[in-house]
């Protein structure tokens, strides 16, 4: 889609009732509730945690006293994205943790950072997001094998990138499926910055030079929410 010269390139997953889910998360439930034939209006009805589909996780999803999605400034939500394509390793390195040296690697090629910025990590894992047994690809014990952000990573970007005001990936954990303690989430959120799981569409993003829009809506004290993300490409 064109708006003017550029480009938009919707980052989304459409929410359906089986959408892959993070297995501490209750099924997605939706139902008709009113229809043209009967009430003359249509309406469904939704249920489901907060954590689905394509969506935000807050600084108060791992935090008691930073900010829930509502409290989130819009000024954080409109951002220069920068693209990391680690999606070679990825298919070969299932535990892959993208590191520090990731980004300095992307820099040498295509200059530095944003002064303010969100970082996406594409992983090539949408592949597999039609098959929820291969998405969350857990082995016999339940531990999840998906790649992820590195506690390394998020505290290199704490510190030497502070203008990196959110981080995403295609992914359904911003951590590394393994890391049941979540140290990438643990890390980054209570920084009072944001993330995203379950990114759409990253392969047609350029490294650096798209706008990034999250629309997330304000849900009151909302730990995270669904949100529609759009990339605007020159």
């Amino acid at each position: 889609m064109q708006l003017g010269s550029r480009r938009i390139i919707d980052l989304t997953y459409r929410l359906t009732a089986d959408f892959p889910l993070f297995p501490v998360y209750d099924p997605i439930r939706v139902a008709d509730k009113f229809t043209i034939g009967e009430q003359g209006f249509y309406v469904r009805s939704w249920s489901f945690d907060e954590h689905c589909g394509t969506h935000v996780d807050s600084p108060a999803h791992f935090s008691d006293d930073r900010d829930t999605v509502d409290r989130i400034p819009p000024e954080e939500l409109v951002l220069e994205v920068a693209v990391l394509d680690v999606s070679e390793r990825a298919a070969r390195d299932h535990d892959l943790l993208v590191s520090p040296d990731d980004v300095l690697a992307w820099e040498t090629k295509h200059g530095p950072l944003p002064e303010r910025c969100a970082l996406f990590v594409h992983t090539g894992w949408g592949s597999r997001v039609h098959d929820a047994a291969a998405y969350l690809n857990a082995d016999e014990g339940g531990t999840m094998h998906t790649p992820g952000f590195g506690p390394e990573l998020t505290e290199f970007l704490k510190d030497e990138r502070p203008g990196v005001r959110g981080i995403g990936l295609d992914t359904g954990n911003l951590d590394a499926g393994f890391n049941t303690a979540y140290p990438a989430h643990t890390s980054w959120l209570p920084s009072g910055r944001w993330g995203i799981e379950n990114l759409a569409n990253l392969s047609d993003v350029p490294p650096r030079g798209a706008t990034v829009v999250v629309g997330v809506p304000p849900v009151e004290k909302g730990s995270g929410f669904p949100a529609r993300v759009l990339a605007f490409v020159e």
